[in-house]
C-alpha cells in the first residue's frame, strides 16, 4: 500500500511541477505515473549502487543531499526514456527530487 501511495505522490509531484516551472513538460498523468515508476526502479537499483559508496565516503553526514542528487540524476535518465516527459536542465530535476524527498519523508513519518 505504501508503494502505491508513494508512486501516486511522486507522479502528482512531477505533474504539479509542470505547472510551476516551464522547463518541465509532461504529456499527461499516465506518463507521470510511468515516469515515477521508472524513477523509483532506477533509484532502487542503479541509484543504490551510486548512493552506497557516496554515503560511506561522507560517513552518512550528507545522506539526504546525496539522495537528492542521485534522484535528480535518475529523473534525467527517465527523461531519456519517455517522449512525453521533458526536463530542460539539471536544476528542475534537483527541485523535483527535493520536493519528492521532503514530501516522501513527511508521508512516511505520518
Amino acid at each position: 500500500m505504501n508503494f502505491i501511495v508513494q508512486l501516486l505522490l511522486n507522479a502528482g509531484i512531477i505533474l504539479g511541477m509542470t505547472y510551476i516551472m516551464r522547463s518541465i513538460k509532461v504529456k499527461n498523468f499516465s506518463t507521470a505515473i510511468l515516469v515515477a515508476l521508472v524513477v523509483g526502479l532506477l533509484n532502487a537499483t542503479i541509484g543504490w549502487i551510486i548512493r552506497f559508496p557516496l554515503n560511506v565516503v561522507t560517513l552518512g553526514l550528507l545522506s539526504f543531499a546525496v539522495h537528492i542528487v542521485v534522484t535528480a540524476i535518475m529523473i534525467k535518465v527517465a527523461d531519456l526514456f519517455f517522449s512525453g516527459f521533458e526536463i530542460k536542465g539539471f536544476t528542475p530535476a534537483i527541485l523535483i527530487a527535493l520536493v519528492m524527498g521532503v514530501l516522501g519523508a513527511m508521508v512516511s513519518y505520518f
